[in-house]
């Protein structure tokens, strides 16, 4: 057992490791000096249902510029993931002048549906890298008790009729899971037991406090049984629900019976308002500005798949992005999947043949929600506060994209 020890030691050490090279700190290394989120509220009953998203985007970037420890004239962009709102770019920009970012930082919206966010911050990230800009910040934010992201008419049948797969873009997410299900042999009794175990790790998580240092309270006002509004500070997510067991989930009704009968509203990601930001930076930049480094951004990057079963995207995505580091998965040590659905989740971890303890320890969308354009920069902040709590070092995220894609990110806890 020593000799196995000192062997990995000296295997880390190695300067042509590639875990080596990818946890090096070096001047030009693309960082973040900032990583937070809302509390995730449910939507169109939850905290969040009379808040619009111009306001989301505005409480998420305000307490951005009032926790990120300097000038906000140093922002040079800000890059919003969102799906469902047609004119999230004119949204994000009134919000990011009404949070206190001066006219001078761009703002755009960018949606590549549930890795919106993630898409957001490999946008900042390459454009820092590329000498574009020095500084700047990548978000999400998702209000789908305003709306979601489901087909509303059919396409061009000039261009349906040209490809089934093309087609098969309209198919709803749902109806994705229960393809995921039938192509796969997954069973309920396996799904709900992973549906639990997700429930499970939300509560105990939260209740131990684990989410605090990424939750910044947002205050704002809802609607009481009178319809009067009344100003509320949210501080928690609303989704979890204690005491969930597989046998409780065994007895929801398929949410898709239409389709199938394996998805039900209790063994898929809750629809869920939310925004989530981070700030970044080469390490030149934030050493001399003498801010504390969070993580480092590694790489990350996108996969297709067929669009009928476009759950198991990350099982395209990450053996990609581990391919072009020369990395495994034994060198990650938190990884968090977005839970869309546990089709797609039970399918990912067991093809990929995860370690189930580093998958979402502290639960995933199925307990926490799932706000869209946010859910990518979520991760971030989840993992990364992970990363800290537990002294580890690498983080993997990925997700799902309708449509059929998969989109995974890699970075290397610093705190």
């Amino acid at each position: 057992m020593a000799a196995e020890r000192v062997s990995s030691l000296m295997k880390h050490l190695s300067p042509n490791n590639p875990l080596a090279t990818i946890t090096s700190k070096n001047p030009d290394d693309i960082v973040i000096t900032l990583a937070i989120r809302t509390p995730l509220c449910k939507a169109k009953k939850g905290g969040f249902k009379d808040t619009s998203l111009e306001y989301l985007m505005y409480a998420i970037l305000k307490a951005t510029r009032e926790r990120m420890g300097f000038s906000s004239d140093l922002v040079e962009d800000i890059c919003m993931g969102n799906v469902s709102d047609g004119k999230a770019a004119y949204k994000a920009r009134a919000a990011s002048l009404a949070a206190g970012f001066p006219n001078t930082a761009g703002a755009s919206s960018i949606n590549r549906f549930c890795s919106s966010g993630l898409k957001a911050t490999a946008d900042i990230a390459h454009a820092i890298a590329s000498g574009s800009i020095e500084v700047g910040i990548a978000a999400g934010a998702e209000s789908m008790t305003a709306g979601g992201d489901a087909v509303d008419k059919p396409f061009d049948e000039a261009i349906l009729s040209l490809s089934q797969e093309a087609r098969d873009c309209m198919e709803q997410m749902g109806w994705t899971s229960e393809n995921v299900a039938r192509d796969f042999g997954l069973t309920r009794e396996t799904l709900d037991a992973y549906a639990a175990e997700s429930f499970r790790r939300a509560e105990a998580a939260q209740k131990a406090g684990w989410f605090d240092d990424e939750i910044v309270p947002i205050t704002t006002k809802v609607k009481d049984a009178n319809g009067e509004l009344q100003t509320v500070t949210l501080t928690k997510d609303e989704g979890i629900r204690p005491g969930t067991t597989a046998e409780g989930l065994g007895k929801i009704r398929a949410a898709f019976p239409q389709w199938g009968p394996m998805t039900t509203g209790g063994n898929a990601s809750q629809v869920t308002d939310g925004a989530s930001a981070v700030v970044l930076m080469k390490r030149t930049k934030a050493i001399q500005l003498g801010l504390p480094v969070l993580a480092k951004y590694v790489g990350s990057t996108v996969a297709g798949l067929a669009p009928r079963v476009m759950g198991i995207g990350p099982t395209v995505a990450i053996p990609k992005l581990l391919k072009q580091h020369g990395l495994s998965l034994a060198d990650c040590d938190v990884i968090e999947v977005n839970e869309a659905f546990a089709t797609m989740a039970v399918y990912t971890r067991d093809f990929l043949k995860l370690d189930w303890l580093k998958m979402n320890p502290r639960g995933g969308a199925i307990a926490l929600g799932h706000p869209l354009g946010a859910t990518g920069t979520r991760q971030i902040a989840t993992g990364l506060s992970e990363c800290r709590r537990a002294k580890k070092k690498v983080l993997l995220t990925s997700m799902c994209i309708g449509t059929g894609m998969g989109m995974a990110g890699l970075f290397v806890n610093e705190a």
